[in-house]
């Protein structure tokens, strides 16, 4: 194996952990940040329900579409 392989190997693990550190830590950061300010349209109402239960349904919903895409 070739140095330029195994440093893709490397980069490639290091991106998905990335990824999946912002995918389970993002919908709790949004709700912390709040609501308000320009990303916020004026007239929006905000989500209904309990946010941990729309985070547990999505990422329900991501393992369903990843098992589906095998």
């Amino acid at each position: 194996m070739n140095l330029n392989r195994i440093l893709d190997i490397v980069a490639n693990v290091i991106v998905r952990r990335l990824v999946n550190l912002g995918i389970d830590r993002g919908p709790g950061w949004l709700r912390r940040r709040g609501g308000t300010g320009a990303a916020t349209p004026p007239g929006a109402k905000p989500p209904a329900g309990d946010p941990r239960a729309l985070v547990k349904r999505a990422r329900q919903a991501a393992r369903i579409a990843r098992r589906l895409g095998r």
